[in-house]
């Protein structure tokens, strides 16, 4: 057991996890490449525990005990490698390496068999919570060499957040890049939900008619329920309800309309197509960011033809409506989510606990929900849970939810909103619900230009047909 830790890099991240590991009792030896930044941490924070300035690396590595752990808290690329590589002279065998940033998983394969050759413990650690939680407890996705999580359970339990159930939500994920990579997925289905709440949002302000008070009340009450109760919903709330303190009005309507992003939803689409799993979901809420961000081409002015037959809902109606199609795509935006590292598990041999990532991520994340104790029953392997799993998804699938799910599309569309992470989950669940699709037709046509062969429905073995 390890009960102290290194810190490098004294970002808003870096610093508050130096400050939760002193606060659980951790000796803490801090080190960041601007010196002055490190000793304005101390004089602040000093007193919350055992916090050690150093303005070295050798002064970090005398500091701590053998084996001694130190966290990486630096831009994942190349400033990870240039770090471990100026650190490697002052380790010794047996010392650990954590790399708490959002690193690519191949890089976290890569260095955790370079630095295994040379004796050196590796642990990949995705962290979830933005800055509240590395504070006060964050979801923590450690990878890589088992031993190092062996002697770092104890301290990484202590600063991670409760699940609610009476764990802790950090649990070793598997060999290699799997901590990253299911951190990168977490970060997805980020990407999606967060997509799936603006498109609400737009639905209910531009067609429904919601005012910013309306819908500061509208997301509150869902957060409330047990079907949108989640962190996302209830900052959400929050966000409406803000005003704006350098000017009238609120806050969120002189926000630019252009959402940034740092790339993990990019490698989590990347990884899919790579993989041969649909995210649609996921994806589409990766191209609304790239798009929202493409001003020269939303400046072209291009005609749109309403379609205003349909009457519009009165608003609580539509927030009924809205309320069910958001629910539904939610729950297939995680449902592409847990697919995708189903099937990277099983290519890489990662032997990934689905529940432990659902369980996980039930506190201190930003995904945080309580539809991941559905998901949780859904993944454990016991017939009984997985039966009320089961359940729940058929009855809230069916019926007048999905109507409502139905009408949202039609009313958006009609009147030139879009919302297409809530198309794609609803297609995405037309897909998988039937029988048959329209491919044949395709597969018809590649084997009418190139001969590529296809299957039939009503014998065995492989056909070409003489087209012409």
């Amino acid at each position: 057991m390890i009960n102290q830790l290194g810190v490098i890099g004294l970002g808003t991240m870096g610093a508050n996890l130096a400050r939760n590991a002193a606060r659980n009792g951790a000796k803490v030896a801090v080190y960041n490449r601007t010196t002055d930044v490190m000793h304005d941490f101390v004089k602040e924070y000093g007193k919350e525990g055992i916090i050690v300035p150093c303005k070295s690396y050798e002064e970090l590595m005398r500091s701590l005990d053998a084996p001694r752990a130190i966290l990486l808290m630096v831009k994942a690329g190349g400033a990870v490698d240039a770090v471990i590589e100026d650190l490697l002279p002052h380790l010794d065998e047996g010392d650990i390496i954590i790399d708490g940033g959002n690193s690519h998983y191949p890089d976290t394969e890569r260095r955790t068999a370079e630095l295994s050759e040379k004796g050196i413990r590796f642990l990949g650690m995705g962290v979830s919570g933005g800055e509240e939680g590395a504070l006060l407890g964050p979801s923590m996705m450690p990878g890589g060499d088992i031993t190092a999580w062996e002697d770092m359970k104890d301290l990484l339990e202590k600063m991670a957040a409760d699940d609610g159930l009476g764990g802790k939500c950090v649990s070793y994920i598997g060999e290699g890049g799997a901590g990253h990579f299911v951190k990168m997925v977490h970060n997805g289905i980020e990407y999606g939900i967060m997509q799936l709440i603006a498109e609400s949002y737009d639905v209910l302000k531009n067609v429904g008619g919601y005012s910013n008070a309306e819908l500061a009340e509208t997301f509150a009450s869902w957060n409330e329920g047990e079907d949108l109760n989640s962190f996302l919903i209830d900052i959400t709330a929050k966000v409406f309800a803000k005003k704006d303190d350098q000017g009238s009005g609120d806050l969120i309507d002189v926000i630019q309309d252009q959402a940034g992003q740092k790339g993990t939803g990019k490698w989590t689409t990347i990884s899919a197509l790579h993989y041969g799993v649909a995210i649609p979901t996921i994806t589409a809420a990766v191209d609304a960011r790239i798009i929202s961000g493409s001003l020269d081409l939303r400046a072209s002015k291009r005609p749109y033809t309403p379609d205003l037959e349909e009457p519009i809902p009165n608003k609580e109606k539509m927030r009924t409506m809205v309320r069910s199609a958001l629910h539904l795509s939610i729950l297939c935006a995680y449902k592409q989510g847990f697919q995708l590292m189903e099937k990277a598990s099983e290519e890489h041999e990662w032997n990934l606990n689905l529940e432990e990532c659902a369980r996980i991520w039930m506190g201190g994340c930003i995904i945080r929900s309580v539809l991941l104790k559905v998901f949780m029953d859904s993944l454990c392997g016991e017939s009984a849970r997985q039966k009320t799993a089961e359940s729940y998804f058929s009855s809230q699938f069916g019926g007048e939810k999905q109507v409502y799910w139905r009408q949202v599309q039609e009313l958006s569309a009609s009147r030139g909103i879009p919302i297409p992470a809530m198309s794609a989950s609803l297609s995405y669940y037309d897909a998988i619900r039937r029988d048959r699709l329209p491919q044949n037709i395709i597969q018809a046509q590649r084997d009418f230009f190139g001969a590529h062969t296809f299957a039939r429905t009503d014998k065995e073995g492989v056909f070409h047909a003489e087209w012409e």
